[in-house]
């Protein structure tokens, strides 16, 4: 299937022939359902929920961590793609036989426009365009003319921009890009003992200069005033991660001029990054769960509590590995550990409880000697997404993990009932331990379960075709870490996925 002229192809984007076939492989094996236990609760203990004097506690452990120089903090958002489905409905606009808003989408957003984040500049590119501001034009019944100067190449592009770098909240003095958000809000948990404030943003190639431009021009200004000093890195996703493309059959899918057609393989690739990041502490948050400065207390005060929680926890693991890396640790002392490690880390396995020594050891070791992760989890109010779950593993144990539908039976009803009736969906709201007792690094491809990608159903040049989706970033892609949920208000939960939600009060 790989023919001679493919491989400078692969060889250009870093990807081994070998990759290639076990991706095919998937094509045509598919990818297993993952096997339930019991959807993560509150009352299963799957999700903790501290009440306010553990909560107290934990936040005196983070601001006593971070305070620490040693220990080094960074903020990582992804915030690559364009924000095209942003503005789906206002295309369809565009499209319609008509020129002034009919669906009650198109009504919500002209009605609201006026306290639009972007209205100013929108007015300054009409002005330009045709000599009229958005009122003046609508009074004309050329709303289409407003939309198209919104989105259009020669307006605004806000069709063609990642959602990062549009115009989100609107301030007395200014207007803030997502962007600048996670600058502010970053500032507020992730200041490290020296003032530095670490924000990591993965973005794509096109766009990767409008960032560093707009970096460039806010970081010191935000710096004087929240008592700052930002650091602000970038990176792309790795050509290397992208999957290759294929027929109905499974056949590599071919562009017209003959070569191999890869996509990128979905936001589980950026394990490759973040596993770049050198951070005791990363914080992972998206783009576009940001809100104004009035609306962040809670979202900082419950980013230090799930910190607090990662912290502490890792402590205790620490504090094991060290014991068990010197040996000689009494069967009680191990009984303590398998407690631990069932009851706070939530990894059980029905087999540990009748081993002993060298045997029941070496199983702690390995099950607290890995990367630890604490994820915020939402009361589920109807919106879409992942969620908790006690998941069986490929090696027997159940541990915490967060799913999505296509990797449940929907088929067999006592899953699907699991999956609907879950009290809590995953915001992706995490914090993430990345080293290890020693403080080294750990190698985060190494945690990935492979067995949780998917296919999706995509076209391209108008030829269906079949794309492979790698694990997803906070699902197979950390199966393998030791995870923890903790109960957050859905105050903390405010994306932005229609332009209309911009109109919400959480934005304005």
């Amino acid at each position: 299937m790989i023919k001679t002229e493919d491989k400078a192809l692969l060889e250009n984007k870093g990807i081994s022939e070998e990759k290639v076939n076990l991706q095919l492989a998937a094509f045509a094996a598919g990818f297993p359902f993952l096997e339930l236990e019991a959807a993560a609760c509150i009352d299963n203990g799957g999700i903790f929920a501290p009440d306010e004097e553990l909560r107290r506690g934990f936040l005196e452990i983070w601001e006593a961590y971070a305070a620490n120089p040693e220990n080094k903090v960074v903020k990582f958002v992804p915030a690559s793609g364009a924000a095209s489905r942003m503005f789906k409905d206002l295309y369809s606009f565009l499209d319609a036989p008509y020129d002034m808003p009919t669906t009650d989408f198109e009504k919500t957003f002209f009605e609201h426009l006026p306290d639009a984040p972007f209205l100013k500049d929108l007015d300054e590119t009409l002005t330009c365009l045709h000599g009229k501001t958005s009122a003046q034009l609508m009074t004309e019944g050329k709303g289409k003319a407003i939309v198209a100067a919104l989105l259009g190449g020669e307006g605004m592009n806000y069709g063609k921009l990642p959602k990062g770098l549009l115009k989100f909240h609107r301030y007395e003095t200014e207007a803030r890009t997502p962007f600048e958000e996670h600058l502010a809000e970053g500032a507020h948990y992730a200041k490290d003992g020296e003032g530095r404030v670490s924000v990591h943003f993965t973005v794509s190639p096109e766009h990767r200069n409008l960032f560093e431009t707009l970096a460039e021009a806010k970081a010191e200004a935000f710096g004087k005033e929240l008592g700052a000093k930002f650091d602000i890195s970038f990176s792309e996703q790795k050509s290397s991660t992208d999957t290759i493309a294929v027929n109905a059959d499974n056949t590599p899918f071919r562009q017209a001029d003959g070569s191999l057609f890869f996509r990128p393989g979905g936001h589980g690739a950026l394990i490759e990054n973040l596993n770049d990041i050198d951070a005791d502490v990363v914080f992972i948050k998206n783009i576009d769960n940001v809100v104004p400065d009035r609306l962040k207390d809670d979202t900082v005060t419950y980013k230090k509590l799930i910190a607090g929680v990662l912290v502490s926890l890792q402590a205790r693991a620490f504090a094991y590995l060290e014991e068990l890396d010197g040996g000689n640790v009494s069967e009680e002392r191990l009984q303590e550990m398998l407690t631990f490690l069932e009851t706070d880390l939530h990894c059980k396995s029905m087999a540990a409880r009748a081993w002993k020594g060298l045997e029941l050891m070496d199983y702690l070791y390995c099950k607290l000697n890995r990367p630890m992760r604490v994820c915020g989890m939402v009361r589920n109010v109807g919106e879409p997404g992942g969620g908790p779950f006690l998941a069986y593993n490929p090696d027997g144990t159940v541990s915490l993990q967060i799913l999505e539908s296509n990797q449940i039976d929907m088929a067999d009803a006592a899953k699907k009932t699991m999956f609907e009736q879950g009290t809590h969906f995953n915001p992706v709201d995490l914090v993430c331990g990345l080293k290890n007792f020693e403080g080294e690094r750990f190698d985060l491809p190494e945690y990935v379960d492979p067995a949780t990608g998917f296919i999706s159903n995509k076209s391209k040049d108008g030829k269906e075709l079949k794309a492979l989706e790698l694990p997803g970033l906070w699902n197979g892609a950390m199966s393998d870490w030791n995870t923890i949920f903790v109960e957050v208000p859905l105050s903390t939960f405010n994306p932005v996925k229609t332009v209309n939600d911009l109109f919400r009060e959480q934005h304005r």
